[in-house]
């Protein structure tokens, strides 16, 4: 069952991960979203952050889970961006992807079903 996840980026600016490689990119609400969702949904970004890790052979399985229908949608409000998550993906594995993504500087506002 898919579950929204209320995300805050709260100075998207600073909205990035501690390696370069993996984070964020963009700099607009869109940007951000699709971002978000193409790292749900594809596999590249997980690839590469396993690629770098030091056995990539023994990585768990569960955290290389893929949600090809996830939908992130983004809107401004004011200088902070709030994105807006659907998925069958668990929690955890959205909070290690925004790790990847924005490193500490974003905020779990609200969970729902969807």
């Amino acid at each position: 069952m898919p579950t929204r996840f209320h995300i805050t980026l709260p100075h998207p600016d600073q909205a990035r991960g501690p390696d370069p490689s993996l984070s964020f990119r963009s700099v607009g609400a869109g940007g951000f979203a699709e971002e978000l969702e193409d790292a749900l949904r594809e596999s590249g970004l997980i690839a590469r952050w396993r690629a770098l890790q030091q056995d990539p052979d023994e990585v768990d399985p569960a955290v290389l889970a893929l949600d090809p229908d996830a939908v992130v949608t983004g809107r401004q409000q004011d200088l902070k961006i709030d994105l807006t998550v659907t998925t069958s993906l668990p929690g955890s594995i959205l909070r290690h992807r925004m790790g990847l993504l924005a490193g500490s500087h974003w905020q779990l506002r609200d969970v729902t079903r969807a």
